[in-house]
């Protein structure tokens, strides 16, 4: 990883603004790969996306985990911790997103959670509405558990463009009139990934492929609407060679270029977990 990274240090300096990390794979890592990931947190701005807060899950927060984020925010000087509004644990981790039902106890539920995972890292949080298969007991649209989750916790929004595609195929809804409906004022940075298409009524979320056209065009709607807000473009496995995920990271940039931007926040990078 690091040595393809080396090997194409002036193409990412060009072309990479900033980095989300996963805490989890780099809590307590030392050695040279410590030394390492030190180096780049110096070089670029960081920002932190969580895989195993479970923020939506039943059984209590982990704390001592928490304390530990804090602590790695506060060494590396990493200003934004996000993590995705889903279940991942229940005595033991799921190695998945679970979804949460819509219903309005639900949003008590995590708003409360939310909180209380503020108070210990000392900071507001965004959270991502995830993809998902299947909406048990719900009372809520997807929009509306979102926008109540986020106000009841006063917290921020991390929107992923992908995720909204993938789950308006899934369950037939328009993408774009998802997106206007959620609180965009309250967004922090975008995610846009690619998906496995496994049929024409059913799109799977792996981050594993090129972006796809209709999800270009969705992020365009954004930018074009909300303006230029900060984007990352993630890629978990599968991984081309880096000139061409930067060629994505470019595709971005020239989107971005034509609409004024919302901050002066870096606005793109590439996924480094």
């Amino acid at each position: 990883m690091f040595r393809a990274l080396r090997e194409h240090a002036e193409l990412i300096d060009q072309s990479i603004d900033f980095w989300e990390v996963a805490p989890e794979n780099w809590i307590d890592v030392g050695g040279r790969f410590g030394r390492e990931f030190r180096k780049y947190a110096e070089r670029y701005p960081v920002v932190c996306h969580g895989l195993s807060l479970s923020i939506g899950g039943p059984t209590p927060l982990d704390i001592d985990f928490l304390n530990s984020v804090r602590e790695f925010l506060n060494e590396h000087d990493i200003p934004l911790y996000s993590d995705h509004l889903s279940a991942c644990s229940d005595h033991g981790h799921l190695y998945d997103l679970m979804p949460i039902p819509f219903t309005e106890d639900a949003v008590r539920h995590v708003a409360e959670r939310i909180r209380t995972v503020q108070e210990v890292l000392e900071r507001k949080i965004a959270v991502e509405h995830v993809s998902y298969y299947a909406a048990p007991g719900q009372e809520l649209s997807e929009s509306e558990f979102i926008n109540a989750v986020i106000t009841e916790a006063d917290c921020n929004l991390l929107l992923d463009v992908n995720n909204a595609f993938v789950n308006s195929v899934n369950f037939g809804y328009d993408p774009y009139k998802f997106i206007d409906s959620l609180p965009i004022s309250r967004v922090t940075y975008i995610h846009i990934a690619g998906h496995y298409e496994e049929a024409e009524d059913l799109r799977i979320d792996t981050h594993a492929a090129a972006v796809v056209d209709p999800v270009w065009k969705l992020l365009e709607y954004v930018y074009q609407n909300y303006g230029s807000i900060p984007t990352l473009l993630e890629r978990d496995f599968n991984f081309p060679p880096i000139p061409e995920l930067v060629s994505e990271v470019a595709q971005i940039k020239q989107y971005q270029a034509r609409v004024p931007s919302k901050n002066s926040e870096p606005a793109q990078t590439l996924q480094e977990s």
